[in-house]
C-alpha cells in the first residue's frame, strides 16, 4: 500500500477555552496535539490510508502524549526521533469571535528542528507515495536540511512531493527569511496548495490569477488555492476549477487547511497518483478530490483544535450528499 509521508513540525496546541480573547486575558486553556504536517497525517490515517510522521520530539510528557496521539488515530510513530537536547514545542492560540486564531510559540529551538538529515534512510519511500511538508520548520536548522534530503530522497523513488507553506510569520526573525525560504522550496514541490492570505505575501503580485501562474515553476504540476469558507480552486497548467465550500457552525479554524489538503492528499493516495500522472488524475478526478477535501476542512472547523477535531470518512462523506 502506498503511503503519505509527513515531515516538520509536531506540538502542543493550546487552545483558549472562550472566544474574543487577547492571549494574554486567556484564563484556561486546552492541550491538544497539533503541528500542520502532523494535522495532515492524523487526517490522511484517519480516512484508512497508511500514513507516517517524520520529525523528533522531546523527552518529555509532551513527546510522550503526542506519540501516544498519533498512534490512537493510525499515524506511523516509528519515525519520530526522542531527544534529550530540546524540549517538544508548544503553541498557545487566541481565537478571535469568528474562530480565527492567534499564535504564539515557544521553541528555541524545540526538538523537532533538530532532526538531521542523516536521520533520513534511503529505503524509506517508495514509488506512490506522497511526502507532504509545510514552511514552520524550513528555518535554518538541521530539520532544514532533513527537507532537502527526503525530497531528494522521494523524487528518486518516483514519489509525489506536496507542499503547503502554511505562513507563520511570528516564528521568523522578519518576514523577507520566511518567504525567501519558501520560494526556495516551492519549485521542488509537484503540488501546492496555498491560501487567499498567503498568495500575495508569496509571490508579491496583487493579480491573483497572475499570482497563481507565477506559482508553475520547476516540478510544480498542481496548484490549490483555497479561500476558506468559499472554497477552493484547482488550477492545472491551461485548465481549472472551482469548488464551493460548504456550511458549517465555525467553532476554530485551527487545522482546517490541514485537513483540507490531508483530505486531498487522502484522495490522492486513493487514485494512486505520481508526478507522471498527477494531472490527468486531476483533470478526470477534480470535482471528487475538491468536494471531499472542502467537506474535510469545513468540519474540522466545526470542533476544537486540529487533530481532535478531525473528523470520520463517513461524516465527509454524508456532508457532502447533504449539501449537494
Amino acid at each position: 500500500m502506498t503511503k503519505l509521508y509527513s515531515i516538520g513540525e509536531i506540538l502542543i496546541d493550546f487552545i483558549p477555552r472562550q472566544k474574543g480573547v487577547a492571549l494574554k486575558d486567556v484564563l484556561f486553556f486546552e492541550r491538544a496535539p497539533g503541528g500542520a504536517p502532523a494535522n495532515v497525517a492524523a487526517a490522511v490515517a484517519k480516512y484508512g490510508h497508511e500514513a507516517s510522521m517524520i520529525t523528533k520530539v522531546g523527552c518529555d510528557a509532551f513527546g510522550d502524549y503526542l506519540i501516544e496521539q498519533l498512534e490512537n488515530i493510525g499515524v506511523q510513530t516509528d519515525k519520530i526521533f526522542r531527544t534529550k537536547e530540546a524540549n517538544t514545542g508548544l503553541a498557545f492560540v487566541s481565537l478571535k469571535e469568528n474562530g480565527e486564531r492567534d499564535f504564539t510559540f515557544y521553541r528555541k529551538p524545540s526538538a523537532d528542528l533538530l532532526f538531521t538529515e542523516n536521520e533520513v534512510k534511503e529505503n524509506w519511500f517508495g514509488t506512490g507515495d506522497i511526502l507532504h511538508f509545510c514552511s514552520v520548520d524550513l528555518v535554518e536548522s538541521p530539520m532544514k536540511q532533513a527537507h532537502k534530503r527526503a525530497i531528494v530522497l522521494m523524487k528518486e523513488k518516483g514519489g509525489l512531493i506536496s507542499f503547503d507553506p502554511n505562513v507563520r510569520l511570528p516564528l521568523w526573525d522578519n518576514s523577507e527569511e520566511c518567504r525567501t525560504a519558501i520560494l526556495e522550496f516551492l519549485p521542488q514541490a509537484h503540488l501546492v496548495k496555498i491560501s487567499d492570505e498567503e498568495l500575495e505575501f508569496i509571490t508579491g503580485i496583487s493579480n491573483t490569477e497572475e499570482a497563481i501562474q507565477s506559482l508553475f515553476k520547476g516540478d510544480v504540476l498542481a496548484v490549490v488555492y483555497t479561500k476558506g469558507a468559499a472554497g477552493a480552486k484547482l488550477h492545472v497548467k491551461g485548465a481549472n476549477w472551482q469548488s464551493s465550500g460548504y456550511k458549517v457552525d465555525v467553532q476554530d479554524t485551527t487545522g482546517a487547511g490541514d485537513s483540507f489538503i490531508g483530505g486531498f492528499l487522502f484522495k490522492l493516495l486513493e487514485e494512486q497518483a505520481t508526478p507522471k500522472n498527477l494531472v490527468q488524475v486531476l483533470m478526470e478526478r477534480h470535482a471528487e478530490i475538491l468536494q471531499f477535501a472542502n467537506a474535510s476542512g469545513a468540519l474540522t472547523a466545526a470542533g476544537i483544535g486540529a487533530i481532535s477535531a478531525l473528523p470520520k470518512k463517513e461524516q465527509v462523506l454524508n456532508l457532502i450528499e447533504v449539501q449537494k
